[in-house]
């Protein structure tokens, strides 16, 4: 049987960044508006996730030759392509033998005007949007000049359909968003709106935490674990699961 998928896929969300250092400050302090100086998608990893990554790069380089990633593909944000390059230098991923691609489909989710507020800042400057969100939920609430959960399955559809394409039979590693990782195991599982919101409920995709899916007899992929962060604990590296900046309102 031909199959259309990789043998082996791993998504990763990335390691802790600055963003996610900014947000915590912002909630402990009580404020509406997360400060951060940059745009979103320059936002780098903090020391921590530079750390992490390079641990669970660590975890990779102690798989045998045969069982390493071939194909890397990363988001365009700054921090997603640092973890990426921080675990294939640490991971024995040899660039001749490694293909490279940055997509910009596996961005984080964009939130318009609701960007890098948090919950009370929403509350306070857009009490309509609250309310929307509250009646429509995440899934199909889309804030004015962002996207919803439904946009961001849009996109990674056709980013399927290119790694079937392209990198049938490679080992696959992704590198990406929270919202990436959960939209993915939405398609590649078909979960229901309901089934996907309730796992996101039970936490949050931690920074670094690998989800991986190996190909089955029928040729289709099975899920092997979920947010597994074995590799960060093993290496001693803290275990950190803070949305996104521009996420904090979840």
């Amino acid at each position: 049987m031909t199959s259309p998928w990789p043998t082996r896929l791993w998504i990763v969300r990335h390691g802790q960044s600055a963003g996610n250092v900014a947000r915590d400050r912002a909630h402990v302090a009580g404020l509406g508006e997360i400060d951060l100086d940059t745009r979103d998608v320059d936002v780098p990893l903090s020391d921590l996730g530079q750390v992490q990554s390079e641990a669970l790069g660590r975890w990779f380089a102690a798989l045998p030759q045969a069982d390493r990633p071939t194909v890397v593909l990363t988001s365009t944000y700054l921090r997603a392509q640092q973890t990426a390059t921080a675990i294939a230098a640490a991971g024995g991923l040899a660039k001749a033998d490694l293909a490279f691609s940055i997509d910009e489909r596996l961005r984080e989710r964009e939130f318009g005007v609701l960007d890098r507020l948090t919950s009370q800042g929403i509350e306070s400057r857009y009490p309509e949007q609250a309310d929307a969100r509250r009646r429509l939920g995440k899934f199909y609430h889309r804030p004015p000049g962002g996207e919803s959960w439904c946009d961001v399955i849009l996109r990674l559809r056709a980013a399927l359909d290119t790694l079937s394409l392209h990198h049938r039979d490679e080992r696959v590693l992704i590198v990406g968003h929270q919202v990436v990782v959960l939209c993915l195991r939405y398609l590649l599982e078909g979960l229901t709106e309901t089934e996907i919101l309730a796992i996101d409920a039970e936490g949050d995709v931690a920074n670094c935490g690998v989800t991986t899916y190996s190909r089955n007899r029928e040729g289709g992929l099975t899920l092997e674990v979920y947010n597994f962060v074995a590799p960060l604990e093993d290496e001693g590296a803290p275990v950190t699961s803070a949305p996104d900046a521009k996420v904090a309102a979840r």
